[in-house]
């Protein structure tokens, strides 16, 4: 496998593990990826 797919594939599953680890619930989770949108939103503009 490529090396910079591999580090990418590393990188986005310790994102999703940090990431779920910090919400307990579903509503959690969905607050959570608001807030990532919305930060997201705001950094392209």
């Amino acid at each position: 496998m490529n090396k910079t797919l591999h580090t990418f594939l590393a990188a986005t599953l310790l994102v999703f593990a940090l990431v779920f680890s910090g919400c307990n619930t579903m509503k959690g989770l969905g607050e959570d990826v608001e807030n990532l949108g919305e930060k997201m939103q705001n950094a392209g503009s």
